[in-house]
């Protein structure tokens, strides 16, 4: 018997199971159609037609026949509308779970109020951490990664890499935790990770017979944080990758721009740090020692001791170039033709397809009405950073105004052209798959006289086999990478104050989430 009452706003489903029917006991599974009594259960189900829905079900209490049982009477449910001790519809639990794990907690609570479902956060949450973790198989190739957690706390995320799929993640990045899982699920045959000596260490702990392979993306920029490192070194010859000046100004751009930086409050202070840093002694000391003197950073210490000049640690704001630049010279032709007026000359420039403001035209030929010559754009000597960038890119695929500059500044400076010849020798074996030339590349980068690139050579002949393995084989930590943006996205979602449980249930579930829905076909229109 069901009757339904709509008198309110919420719609209310009365119904009452069919007595004499026989029910399973909840204790042993023996049916039984003894009816002791009867009492109301109210059920929360999905809203109809935009309203609340609830289901008031009068169900029957049976006494159970079994004697060994110790259960006297029992509930019966109605398949695929009750569960036991549960206030809500299957089908709207399964909603609220989804809707958990996608949105969490505060999220999760606004669009149920959306969808007339009045739950809280907390209530949200809870249910969220109710749902079971699928069971975990060992995967054949794992990819093991850390993350930012909090601050500088950080956690570890393990992937399968076969699959795609996260499978785990923990506060912390130590090697005997890893060791310890890989202990507990032995068959891992593979394992990617980055150079991290805390990885390397808990894989040959804790599956000593997986093959660890170093992943090629953290190789490539290990290099470029050392060739950046180098180009910081010999700053001095960056400003010889700019074309020659011309006879009638042949003042050099960079001695200009370092006379104008000097001046300023950034260059005086930079000045001051790095005299101060060098002016004590640093034989026998660290820099940790030195910042607690000074009261500074032990990384600021760090960064100005390596420096050999005070303009080295003087941060140079970017040379942008100007939508102007391309109509100077038209500029200068029709000041000297006469025409004087800003607005006219910004108007005639709209014509030829110059779509900045009248302000800028008119700051361009300010020098002009005092008899000074038009500003010409200048360029500024490439940045540490960018010569990093131009000598770690492919040949083929530099512009060229890399390849018009990048020559030049190679036989200016022969420390940059050995590490140049240094790189590219490395990423041909990654373009060739090709390990064999990589004991000469070691003791050649070994030998090159270069600070920085002998310390990447030690590191690496430490993880050699794992190197070797990470230019040779397909396999990658690029799943980890994309899961790990994934967990950012996450914790952004929660707030950034989840616990690791929560944040473990979503991004282990929320993966398979989207799995299960992305393979489903979509119906047909119409």
């Amino acid at each position: 018997m069901v009757s339904v009452d709509v008198s309110d706003a919420v719609v209310t489903v009365r119904a009452r199971t069919r007595s004499g029917v026989p029910a399973g006991c909840t204790g042993c599974g023996k049916t039984s159609a003894w009816c002791h009594s009867r009492y109301v259960r109210r059920l929360a189900d999905v809203t109809l037609g935009g309203r609340p829905l609830r289901i008031d079900l009068s169900v029957r209490r049976l006494y159970c026949e079994n004697p060994a049982c110790p259960k006297v009477t029992f509930a019966e449910q109605v398949p695929g509308l009750t569960l036991r001790y549960q206030r809500r519809t299957p089908q709207l639990q399964r909603l609220v779970e989804a809707v958990g794990v996608v949105l969490a907690g505060r999220g999760g609570a606004r669009m149920l109020r959306i969808l007339n479902i009045v739950l809280s956060r907390c209530t949200v949450l809870s249910q969220l951490m109710q749902v079971p973790l699928p069971p975990l198989e060992t995967p054949r190739v794992l990819g093991v990664d850390d993350f930012a957690l909090y601050g500088d706390s950080y956690g570890t995320l393990l992937v399968d890499a076969t699959t795609r799929l996260p499978l785990t993640l923990w506060a912390g990045r130590d090697a005997e935790q890893l060791s310890q899982w890989l202990r507990e699920h032995p068959g891992v045959e593979v394992a990617c990770r980055d150079g991290s000596l805390t990885y390397r260490q808990g894989i040959t702990a804790g599956a000593p017979d997986a093959v660890q392979v170093s992943d090629r993306f953290h190789l490539w920029q290990g290099i470029i944080r050392r060739v950046q490192d180098i180009a910081s070194a010999h700053r001095g010859c960056l400003p010889t990758a700019l074309p020659p000046v011309s006879e009638t100004n042949p003042a050099p751009i960079e001695e200009t721009a370092e006379d104008a930086a000097a001046d300023t409050r950034a260059g005086r202070h930079a000045r001051r740090l790095f005299e101060a840093v060098h002016a004590l002694p640093h034989t026998g000391r660290s820099h940790s020692s030195v910042a607690r003197e000074l009261g500074l950073d032990r990384r600021t210490v760090r960064k100005y001791a390596r420096a050999r000049t005070w303009q080295e640690v003087m941060r140079r704001p970017p040379c942008k170039p100007s939508t102007l630049d391309p109509y100077l010279d038209y500029l200068q032709q029709r000041w000297n033709e006469g025409q004087h007026s800003a607005k006219i000359l910004h108007e005639e420039l709209q014509t030829k397809g110059y779509l900045g403001h009248y302000q800028r035209v008119k700051m361009a030929v300010a020098p002009l009405r005092r008899g000074l010559p038009l500003d010409t754009p200048r360029e500024r000597p490439p940045s540490p950073r960018e010569a990093a960038r131009w000598i770690t890119t492919h040949p083929a695929r530099r512009s060229p105004h890399i390849n018009d500059r990048l020559p030049r500044l190679l036989d200016q400076c022969p420390e940059l052209r050995h590490t140049h010849d240094l790189v590219r020798r490395f990423a041909s074996m990654l373009d060739n798959r090709d390990a064999a030339p990589l004991p000469g590349w070691l003791d050649d980068l070994a030998n090159s006289g270069l600070t920085p690139l002998a310390g990447l050579a030690g590191a690496l002949r430490e993880d050699r086999h794992a190197v070797a393995q990470g230019i040779t084989t397909l396999y990658n930590s690029g799943v980890n990478e994309g899961r790990i943006t994934d967990v950012k996205l996450q914790k952004r979602l929660m707030a950034g104050r989840a616990g690791v449980p929560p944040l473990r249930h979503r991004v282990v579930l929320i993966a398979r989430l989207r799995r299960r829905y992305a393979d489903r076909p979509t119906a047909a229109p119409g």
